[in-house]
């Protein structure tokens, strides 16, 4: 690991079973030596929290859905994340802006260029330099309806995970093109595939990111 720390974001559709290998991800680092910190967005401070209910809870239209998921980024790089890394810590998030370009920008339809701008302004560093970014960011690609049946099996349904799979063959889409944009960054996970072979893809995605490191 680098003076640094590494950045590993975890992202996907709701249901194609992310979470399901976060923490075994988190605990099988922990058990090479290497100090991690799980955490998630929106989320991952107090305030970030704060806002992430009133996401889940209220309907709002797609700028304010936006500004607040940036609004709770900012404080969770400043708070959390951006300090971790500078004590050379493995930082491993469940979400971050790919989610907000796939929901926002592919789900809802909204403007690209406006998140650009917010990501951006969020994620300069105060010295200047590149954006901060994840340095590997595992993406758990899954076809929509597979991951509704896995949500209605599951539990019950927060405001998004209600919308239907139209919607989520969007957010699917802005995902690739994410991933498109930044192939170096991202690792591609099949996550129809059985859970043991999920598992192993996972672990090939990390040990190759931190050798490369």
């Amino acid at each position: 690991m680098s003076a640094h720390g590494y950045f590993i974001s975890v992202e996907g559709i709701d249901g194609a079973g992310k979470s399901t290998h976060l923490e075994p991800l988190a605990e099988l680092l922990r058990s090479s030596g290497r100090t991690v910190l799980s955490t998630r967005e929106p989320g991952g401070t107090v305030l970030a929290e704060s806002l992430r209910a009133l996401f889940l809870q209220h309907e709002m239209d797609a700028l304010t859905e936006a500004l607040l998921v940036f609004a709770g980024r900012r404080d969770h790089l400043r708070r959390v994340i951006e300090p971790a890394l500078a004590r050379g810590e493995l930082v491993l998030c469940d979400r971050f802006t790919d989610a907000t370009f796939a929901y926002q920008g592919g789900g809802r339809g909204f403007d690209g260029a406006v998140l650009a701008q917010l990501e951006a302004w969020v994620q300069s560093p105060p010295a200047g330099g590149p954006l901060r970014q994840p340095d590997l960011t595992l993406w758990f690609d899954l076809p929509p309806a597979t991951a509704a049946a896995r949500r209605a099996a599951a539990r019950d349904a927060d405001r998004l995970e209600r919308e239907d799979v139209a919607f989520f063959d969007r957010v699917r889409a802005g995902y690739a093109r994410r991933a498109e944009a930044d192939p170096a960054r991202f690792v591609r996970i099949a996550a129809d595939a059985p859970r043991e072979a999920v598992w192993l893809q996972v672990q090939q995605a990390v040990l190759a990111g931190l050798a490369g490191d």
